[in-house]
């Protein structure tokens, strides 16, 4: 397996309006790493951490920013939703750091993402970081 981000990548936060997404994304943003937007449904129009852009969905947000990585804040209920969504959006590499998703869900999921060429890092899972790169997309201090 390669190095899976770099400086190249532009990494959205889906639920970066709420505590967690927010706190993370600002670490990520932080530490270097080029955070282009955010996803909240319902948020859209906002902006957080000063200038990143929220959006509505992740086919909005990729079509705005160019996007090619998701990092996944959301609760488990809405999780493999996320997921999907981002996959839908063409996303190449989707970080989910949720926790407690259901392994039956996993399991469709798994299946769904096969057919779609996205890599999936989680769930549950504190994210890559690329410290050559100056890129953290997760979890880590």
């Amino acid at each position: 397996m390669g190095i899976l981000i770099d400086e190249r990548s532009r990494i959205l936060v889906q639920g970066i309006t709420g505590r967690e997404g927010g706190f993370h994304a600002r670490s990520c943003v932080e530490y270097g790493t080029n955070v282009v937007a955010g996803v909240t449904p319902g948020r859209g129009g906002q902006t957080v951490e000063g200038n990143i852009p929220v959006f509505d969905s992740v086919e909005e947000a990729v079509a705005k920013t160019g996007a090619n990585v998701s990092l996944i804040f959301v609760p488990a209920r809405s999780a493999m939703d996320a997921v999907v969504e981002a996959a839908d959006a063409e996303i190449e590499l989707v970080i989910c750091i949720s926790e407690g998703i259901p392994v039956q869900d996993m399991v469709r999921l798994d299946r769904y993402l096969d057919n779609k060429g996205v890599r999936l890092i989680g769930p549950n899972c504190p994210g890559l970081i690329n410290p050559g790169a100056a890129c953290k997309v997760g979890i880590m201090p």
